[in-house]
């Protein structure tokens, strides 16, 4: 039978390392939107020069793509960190969700389809990882309670032996790292979506309000 591990137990050691050694790696960071982002950015940034790189095809619709890199945008602006956070910006390509969502649309949120959106944008981030030298790459996607750590940990590490990049074992919703989310999203009074961004959320979020 499998232990269950413990994803915190391992970066919290990761970090003690690079502590002691004094090393201050460079990270590329995908995010979905600042108000996830934000504990996360207040977290590592103490331990690494961080690259936002802002990847969702999976989002609908283009105004909303807008508006939520405008909010990490101003985020990263606002917020007070020991090292400085660059930004990047992927392509929108709604094409390449829906590709990957044929034959899912129906299927409930946590299932095949959301894994494959997992994929999908770690892929993506995982080649620019490889292409650009960064140290490590990782995902905020974990800080939600309704993202699955263990399965983004699991292509995580799968994309590192694949590009040959470390992959930043994490569960960011461990340590009160969501409710520091929500505490950082008041503060900042950052723009903050009820679903996490494709059509398929949006509408089961409204199918569940009208019941």
């Amino acid at each position: 039978m499998d232990i269950q591990r413990n994803y915190q137990k391992e970066l919290d050691k990761l970090i003690s390392e690079l502590v002691k050694d004094n090393k201050t790696p460079r990270l590329l960071l995908h995010s979905c939107c600042a108000p996830c982002s934000s504990y996360v950015l207040e977290y590592l940034s103490q331990f690494f020069h961080i690259t936002i790189y802002y990847y969702n095809p999976n989002i609908s619709f283009e105004e909303e793509y807008q508006r939520r890199i405008e909010e990490q945008q101003r985020l990263i602006r606002e917020l007070p960190v020991k090292n400085p956070i660059d930004f990047l910006q992927g392509n929108y390509e709604p094409e390449r969700f829906y590709k990957i969502a044929k034959d899912l649309e129906t299927s409930p949120e946590g299932s095949e389809r959301c894994f494959r959106c997992y994929e999908l944008r770690l892929t993506e981030t995982a080649k620019l990882a490889k292409n650009k030298a960064y140290d490590y790459f990782t995902t905020t996607l974990s800080i939600s309670p309704h993202k699955n750590a263990a399965k983004l940990n699991e292509i995580g590490e799968k994309l590192a032996q694949k590009y040959d990049t470390p992959y930043l074992i994490a569960d960011f919703k461990k340590k009160n790292g969501y409710k520091r989310s929500i505490e950082l999203s008041r503060e900042y009074q950052l723009y903050r979506q009820d679903y996490c961004g494709c059509v398929y959320s949006k509408t089961n979020r409204e199918s569940q309000g009208n019941m």
